[in-house]
């Protein structure tokens, strides 16, 4: 235990990469006055301001200390600008990479993205090198996409033309991808550098049907990826290029349950890949898949984390809410009874599951948020179908919020004013309350279905569209 307790905190020192803090100094210009935040794009409070100063006159610098555990990493500068005195706010922002050097900045809030009006000094690493970089691999990658686009969608893989096509093609992949290892190397001493690996484009295998070529797109996706630098970790790019390694299996899915199947495969090898690679890129990728099984509700493919916990080289940071989530697929199935309930519910009078009272054959139990647009819809749904007077008669509805902020609560008290006919509670301590505990809620919505009577589950649906068929059933 030891041992792992003594790799975990050398990795992170490493991937800290600066233990000192770097200031950055940004002169307004242009404008009346603005309010500058600074919010990082990685992290557990990734798009939350860091930094807020509150205003800065034109003409005037405003100096931002950023914290040495912060970097280094990718950022988001936003000014909210007047134009005059009495103008009311208005916004922009600028995307810039951090490193080890200090950093000063003109800015022209209005036009901060236009290189004439906001620029960095003339001896500023990081975002010089990305610039370059991005713009040169525009450039290339827009004929390679062209050519790769031709050829996946060619209707006849004999002919010569076609050969020819592939042939040039390779050509320029691989010089390409030359390139881009070029690139890395030459500009290694830069976090910029960690975002370029995600550039380069995989092997193609030609022969076969267009969806033969599809699906080795898929197979050789993580070709060229270097799983051993825990920068990797510290990019927003991550995300966003394994969402699309996601949706390349998606596009085989033509069922739900087809779609779950092939997002767990695609989780189960991309986790076997990277672990291979650093323990925290290994662990990020279970974080990763775990948020979107979580999202979808993909029972299987939280099953199939299991062995990766198991591993103590597999430095998640959900390995306790993975293993809670577990525990809830194992002890809330149909058959069992569900832990009583005692809040007070938003009319101020007590209530208590086990002693409640109704005349409907089912209780649907669901955990939402007023906060949460997946469970807006859900809710809308739900709403619509409970003016069914058949579905009425055979349903109760305790809707339990997990809200807790006070903006969270009024947006509550505002929308259960819409959804007559429900009882309505409210857990103070939202997805760490009790009642979030005592069901193993780790997001909403969440919908269990239970016998009046017995308080047994009958059901756990992932829809409203299940849940009216079960009622039809019942």
């Amino acid at each position: 235990m030891r041992l792992h307790v003594f790799i975990f905190f050398v990795i992170l020192f490493s991937v800290s990469g600066n233990s000192q803090n770097v200031t950055l100094a940004i002169h307004l210009r242009g404008v009346y006055s603005s309010k500058i935040s600074l919010l990082s794009l990685t992290g557990t409070n990734a798009l939350k301001p860091i930094i807020i100063i509150d205003s800065v006159k034109n003409g005037g610098t405003a100096k931002l200390e950023v914290p040495g555990e912060r970097l280094p990493g990718e950022f988001v500068l936003r000014f909210d600008y007047r134009d005059k005195a009495s103008s009311t706010p208005y916004p922009s922002e600028k995307r810039i990479i951090i490193g080890s050097q200090d950093l000063e900045l003109w800015v022209h809030p209005i036009f901060c993205n236009y290189a004439d009006s906001t620029w960095f000094r003339k001896e500023e690493k990081e975002n010089t090198a990305y610039l370059e970089f991005f713009r040169e691999n525009a450039r290339q990658k827009e004929i390679l996409g062209l050519l790769q686009n031709f050829l996946l969608n060619y209707d006849d893989p004999g002919s010569e033309f076609y050969k020819e096509g592939v042939a040039e093609y390779e050509k320029r992949r691989e010089a390409f991808n030359a390139w881009i290892k070029e690139q890395i190397k030459k500009n290694k001493s830069l976090f910029a550098s960690n975002l370029f690996g995600f550039q380069l484009v995989p092997t193609i295998n030609w022969t076969g049907t267009e969806a033969d070529r599809k699906q080795s797109l898929r197979d050789n996706y993580f070709e060229g990826m270097d799983f051993s630098d825990p920068l990797l970790v510290k990019t927003s790019t991550m995300k966003e290029w394994m969402d699309g390694y996601v949706n390349l299996y998606g596009e085989f899915a033509t069922t739900v349950t087809l779609r779950d199947s092939l997002f767990t495969l695609a989780g189960k090898n991309a986790i076997e890949k990277s672990r291979k690679g650093n323990p925290l890129v290994y662990g990020w990728m279970v974080d990763y898949f775990f948020n979107g099984y979580e999202s979808f509700n993909i029972e299987k493919g939280i099953k199939m984390l299991q062995p990766f916990l198991d591993d103590p080289d597999c430095l998640t940071s959900k390995r306790q809410e993975i293993n809670k989530r577990l525990k809830g697929i194992e002890t809330l199935v149909p058959g069992t009874i569900v832990p009583n309930i005692t809040m007070t519910d938003a009319e101020g009078k007590p209530f208590d599951l086990n002693n409640w009272k109704t005349e409907k054959k089912q209780i649907l139990l669901l955990f939402w948020s007023a906060d949460c647009s997946h469970c807006e819809e859900t809710v809308g749904k739900l709403n619509s179908s409970y003016q069914d007077m058949e579905v009425k008669q055979a349903l109760d509805i305790v809707a339990i919020s997990v809200d807790e902020t006070s903006d969270e609560i009024q947006k509550w008290e505002n929308k259960i004013t819409e959804l007559k006919g429900w009882t309505h509670l409210r857990a103070e301590e939202g997805l760490r309350s009790k009642v979030a505990n005592d069901y193993y809620i780790l997001g909403v919505p969440v919908m269990i279905l239970l016998d009046a009577k017995t308080k047994e589950i009958t059901a756990l649906p992932d829809t409203i569209e299940q849940l009216n068929k079960l009622l039809i059933t019942k």
